[in-house]
Formats: C-alpha cells, structure tokens, sequence
C-alpha cells in the first residue's frame, strides 16, 4: 500500500541515461468489441531506443490518455512508458508492472523484472513499465510544494496544543497549495483513474488481455483494474498486498503499529549483535538509546539537517527492508557511542533525503489517497486514535499521522472506495509476509477472500516489504511457474486461507560500514529491489 516512510523516496524511479535512436513504430490493434461506443481509438505507439547500462534492451513510448474518462475527446493526459520486448517465438503478451505508491515511478520496473525473472520467462513476456498520471515523465506531473520535506522540519510528536496546531496548519497548507496549483487535475487524481489509463495501455499495445504484476499500492491498482475490466485480466500477481477494506484511513492506523513491531525487531537483531555494535545485550535497552538519540537531535539536529523527523525518515526504511539493518545500527552505533553526527547526516541522505522526485512522489500519493476514499473531517477523529496509537507504538505514529493530514482538508470531495471483490477472474497468485509493516498480513488474507479462486503464498516469519524477486527461491519458483504456466499451488499451506508457506530468508549480519553501504545500495537483490520499491510506495 503506501509505504509510509517519513519521506517517500524514489530512487531508480527515473530511466536514466537516455539513448536517442530511430523509432521503432507498432501498430495497435483495433479496438476490442464491448469496450463502449464512446471510447477513442486505439494508439499507435512509437518505442524508441532509451537504454541503460543495466538494461540495454530498454525501449521507451509515451500514450495519451483522457484526463477524465467520461469525457474521452476532452483534455488528455501523456503516461510515459518503458519496455523490454520479448524475445521468445511465442509471445504471452504484455507483462505491466508496477511498484507502488502511489507516487511511485514504475520506468526502471521493466528492466528490473525482466531481468530478475528466469530468463526463459521473461523472454515470453513483453515487459511493461508505466509512470501513472502525475508520476515522474508523465504529464503533467505533480508537485503541490517544492521542498516541503526540507530540513530541519517540525518533529513529529507535538508538544503541546499550539505546536499540535502549528503542525495541522503545515497540512493544510499543503493541500490548499495543490488545490491552487493543480485544482484542474485533483478531481482526476485516483486509482479508478488509473486503472482506466491502464487499459488505454493494453488498446495502444494492441492486447486483448494483460497480465499484471503489482507490488504494495500496486496491488490494489491491480485489483481495482481487474475490479473494472475482469474479462482483459490473463495474469495477476500481486505481492505485499493492500488491505482492500481500510482505504486509507484504517490501513494507516494498522500501519503504526506494524512499524513499531518491525523496529522492536531492529532493535532486538541489533542487540544479538551486541559485539558489533555495543548498544547493550537487552533489546529494550537498544530501543531506549534510539528514542534517547530522537530526543538529543531534537535538541541538535546532527549536523544542522538531522533532527526528529529527519531521524524517523531515516530509519523507517528499515522497516521494509531489513537488509537495510547493518547500515542503519553502524550509523545508530556511530552516533550514540561516539557522537558522530556525520555518520547520522550521511545515512539520512541516503535513505530519508527527498528531492524534486521525492516531492511528486509525495504529491501523487496526498492526490490519490485523499480523492479514493473519505477521511476524518474532524481532526479530533486524528487526535485520539493518533494519542492512542502512539501510546503503544512510539515510533512512527505521529510521523505518519502528519503525511497524511493534508487529507483532513483536502479541497476536493473524496470518492467511494471501490469494492474489489471478484468471482469473475482467472486465479490470481497473491504473496504476503506475515510481519509485513507496510501492508500488514491481514491485507493479504482479506484480498485472498475477495478475490475468489486465488492464491496465497505466504511468508512466514518474513518482515520485508516486497518478497518475490528479492532472494527467496521458494517464493521466485512460485511466481515463475504461474508466469510459464498459469499455475498456482493450492491448499499446500497447512492452515486455513493458506495455499503454500516459505520460510524467512535468514537475517542480515553485521558488516563494516563501508560494505553494510555497498550492500544497502546496490548489492543484493533485495537492495536492488527496494530502491526502486522506494519507501512509502
């Protein structure tokens, strides 16, 4: 769903490096029958050569889609587009994936997945990355307040009534600023809008079906498509899944208290380490000496630009992703041992910073979560289950609370959510890890009830965010067979609701910062696919 970090961070959520080349052109296929007499024609889309280093196969493509979809002739939006084609006889058409949000750039997603999958699997697909409306290279794109995550900001837990107050006026203002500067797009920015622009992509890439790949907010993406058009659904894979009954307000709240499990969990891996990072063998104690450190930066922020909420930000990745750990204690360790602020400033550029694409990102995400569903307009709503959430779950509560308090006052009228249950599918294959933060386990449950025939692969022990193409095996050979074949495993799980169990992959171990840094960067899988998972996506 949302990952929730203090700053949502798009890192490989642009395709760089650009290569000009001739256009390669495809003809859509017509307009498929049924589709309505007032849709507009299908699109023909011009591929060109946009290669990387990491993924020289990768084509790029723009499709213009209807601002508002009941008016189809009327305003258009363009949706950017990248591809890596299959190159296999026989194709099994195009594979869309996305990696959250909503906010999140998907561009680097197709290169990322097909060269992640067995190579005889993505070879049969063409794989489909996609920026949504508002997203990145799409246009237009959103940015309500540049910089609004610039430190030193407010720190999190208020103070008292005025600073409570100072900090529901800061929300506000954010969404007063996009109702100023984006009125005209806001009443468009939602996830049925969305799901609409993804069958402007199936008509212009001439499927009569697709199949569809979606982590976190993806996953709901995905469910309200199939939800819209259920007979263009071939293949549906969602992975760390939405809670489709607690859009949005509710799945935030059970966020809070997911984060703080996953930091108590940091903070128990960090105190079994105890020789590496000599924070105290009592995982309590470790807890104890972070909150002290919250406080000391709130009264220094380390180097000038790392206070409270900065440290929040910073360490909210964590809760992802775990093989952030041995970075994030070597920093931890750093400044609570040795009072080395630079050690806190350098891993807060790393994993909290924000730039120009963390803005959108936040943009987009305020846009759609604020439109798809109604939020408490009395703020007293906020402080109460805010004050009691916090009262269990110190860590992020409040910092969660302030990300989305734009939507208390959100100047456009919210929608219904929409009922995602279906009986009209081909089986999907869900996959969930049973200590997911992000998106808690019960999201997977409640979507596997709804969407009748599907699967359910859990995780069990698993605390990531994102767990299919992150290193496991057992969950990869799951995804990989029903991508060949269309199959998924049933019943395998031995408990109810359950159709197949994978073990946690082992935790990380303690390594020298400079190699805990490589690793969180780019040296693994799972690093590979969290930065572009992004937090808070």
């Amino acid at each position: 769903m949302t990952n929730r970090a203090g700053i949502l961070v798009a890192v490989g959520a642009t395709v760089a490096g650009l290569v000009s080349a001739a256009p390669a052109p495809v003809s859509a296929a017509p307009y498929p029958a049924g589709a309505g007499v007032n849709a507009p024609p299908a699109q023909q889309l011009t591929w060109t050569d946009c290669a990387t280093e990491d993924y020289p196969a990768l084509q790029c493509a723009t499709v213009r889609a209807p601002l508002d979809h009941d008016r189809p002739s009327g305003r258009q939006v363009t949706l950017a587009l990248s591809r890596i084609p299959h190159t296999a006889k026989t194709s099994q058409g195009p594979l869309l994936v996305n990696p959250g949000g909503p906010g999140g750039s998907g561009l680097s997603m197709a290169g990322f997945v097909a060269s992640a999958l067995p190579e005889k699997v993505a070879a049969s697909y063409d794989v489909i990355g996609f920026d949504p409306r508002g997203v990145g290279k799409s246009t237009p794109a959103l940015d309500c307040v540049p910089g609004h995550f610039d430190p030193v900001r407010p720190g999190s837990v208020p103070a008292s009534f005025r600073d409570e107050r100072a900090k529901r006026d800061r929300a506000a203002a954010f969404a007063g600023a996009c109702g100023e500067k984006h009125g005209d797009l806001l009443p468009h920015m939602d996830t049925v809008s969305a799901a609409k622009d993804l069958d402007v992509i199936r008509r212009a890439l001439g499927s009569r079906q697709i199949n569809y790949f979606g982590y976190s907010y993806g996953t709901y993406l995905g469910a309200v498509y199939a939800k819209l058009y259920p007979e263009r659904v071939r293949r549906l894979v969602l992975d760390s899944v939405v809670d489709p009954a607690g859009v949005w307000y509710d799945d935030n709240l059970a966020q809070d208290y997911a984060f703080d499990a996953r930091n108590k969990a940091f903070a128990a891996w960090v105190a079994r380490n105890d020789a590496a990072y000599g924070l105290g063998t009592d995982p309590a104690r470790v807890e104890a000496a972070w909150y002290a450190m919250r406080a000391a930066v709130g009264e220094n922020p380390a180097g000038g630009r790392v206070g409270p909420g900065e440290l929040e930000d910073t360490f909210l990745p964590g809760g992802y992703y775990n093989g952030y750990w041995p970075y994030l204690a070597e920093a931890f360790a750093a400044y609570v041992n040795e009072g080395d602020q630079e050690a806190l400033v350098e891993t807060y550029e790393t994993f909290g910073a924000t730039d120009a694409a963390g803005d959108n990102g936040y943009s987009v995400y305020t846009a759609v979560q604020c439109r798809d569903a109604a939020w408490p307009r009395d703020w007293s709503t906020w402080r109460e289950d805010s004050r009691a959430a916090h009262a269990k779950a110190p860590f992020m509560t409040w910092n969660n609370t302030w990300y989305n308090a734009p939507c208390a006052s959100w100047p456009v009228k919210p929608l219904d959510p929409v009922r995602v249950s279906n009986d009209r599918l081909p089986p999907a294959l869900l996959f969930q890890a049973t200590e997911d933060a992000a998106t808690p386990y019960e999201g997977g449950a409640t979507m596997h009830r709804a969407l009748k025939g599907s699967s359910l692969v859990v995780e069990r022990g698993g605390g990531n965010h994102g767990i299919t193409l992150s290193g496991s095996d057992c969950l990869d050979a799951y995804l990989a067979d029903y991508l060949a074949t269309g199959a998924v495993p049933r019943g395998e799980g031995g408990r109810a609701g359950v159709d197949a169990v994978c073990s946690a992959l082992p935790e990380p171990k303690p390594l020298p910062a400079e190699k805990a840094a490589a690793q969180s960067a780019n040296g693994s899988k799972g690093s590979r696919l969290h930065r572009l998972l992004g937090f808070r996506s």
